[in-house]
């Protein structure tokens, strides 16, 4: 027969057991250390670092070219450059404050190159200007050129001359200047920058610009980008059918004596274009080209710009 365990003996073994679980010994491993807490990308990270500094401030004049008399400089103006000058003409300047200055045939030894800065600073060049050497030209071609006469060249020459200048103060904007220059055509030299003209015996102004003697009908191109401001519906006295381009900043190439323009005013043209063909119309004693440059008033010499010919390849 089973004996049956009374509730007070039961309740007593429940106690025991209860006290012998809480009396486990505790290891004696040490404690892990609790884990550090993961960096939060909120966590301050001291002060900021400082800003990187800013370039410096081109203080002076950076130019490129030689100054001597028909030629071209480029040139950027210190920081913060508000107007320019040189010998007291405004010089206009670019957004990247780049700029062109040139010098005419007859130049003065000295030239001054002045920046006005957006604080009232200036900031002075001084340009030792070289000279040139010219030649004398006899030409066997009347003075008046395409005229019949002194008197029908005195009549017609002033209205070429203002249509003339108001093709050059027409505002451009274009990037050509920028640009390394090319011969419009190549062939023989036949008329040099510079030189003194005689006509018949009778003394004229200086030779504007280069000629260069290739057949008529020969293609030219244009030798940097820029704008037609004048494309010449009949020809001129002196010049016949006359074309010219503004390259932006003042300078433009002026294209004599042609048999036939291929571009009209206000037309965009590129570097290469084809503008029309060579002849000799006007004064002209033979197909030529007569390439002429110029800014602000100053007459400059083609060669400068485009250098030596034989660099150039003919082809298009």
């Amino acid at each position: 027969m089973k004996r049956s365990i009374r509730a007070p003996h039961l309740l007593a073994a429940l106690a025991l057991l209860t006290v012998a679980a809480g009396c486990v010994p505790a290891s004696d491993a040490p404690a892990k250390p609790a884990p550090s807490p993961e960096p939060s990308p909120f966590t301050d990270p001291g002060p900021p670092l400082p800003p990187p500094a800013a370039p410096p401030v081109r203080a002076d004049f950076l130019l490129r070219g030689t100054p001597e008399q028909g030629a071209v400089m480029l040139g950027q103006a210190p920081g913060g450059t508000r107007t320019l000058t040189l010998d007291g003409q405004p010089v206009p300047l670019a957004s990247d404050e780049s700029f062109l200055i040139a010098f005419d045939r007859d130049a003065a030894p000295l030239a001054r190159l002045v920046a006005t800065l957006a604080s009232g600073q200036r900031v002075e060049r001084a340009l030792t200007v070289a000279a040139g050497s010219w030649r004398i030209e006899h030409i066997n071609a009347p003075y008046r050129g395409g005229a019949s006469s002194d008197a029908e060249f005195a009549r017609r020459r002033p209205a070429e001359l203002a249509e003339i200048a108001a093709a050059r103060a027409t505002p451009v904007e274009s990037d050509g200047w920028r640009q390394k220059f090319r011969w419009p055509v190549t062939g023989r030299f036949s008329g040099f920058f510079g030189s003194q003209r005689v006509y018949q015996g009778k003394p004229g102004s200086y030779h504007s610009g280069t000629d260069v003697a290739v057949p008529a009908g020969t293609p030219f191109f244009a030798p940097a980008d820029g704008v037609v401001t004048l494309a010449a519906s009949a020809p001129f006295t002196l010049e016949g059918n006359l074309l010219i381009v503004d390259h932006g900043m003042g300078l433009s190439s002026a294209f004599l004596h042609c048999q036939r323009l291929d571009v009209k005013v206000g037309d965009r043209v590129t570097q290469g274009q084809q503008l029309g063909l060579v002849g000799r119309t006007g004064r002209a004693t033979g197909p030529h080209l007569h390439w002429g440059l110029k800014w602000q008033g100053a007459r400059l010499d083609p060669g400068k710009l485009a250098g030596p010919m034989g660099e150039q390849a003919s082809g298009r």
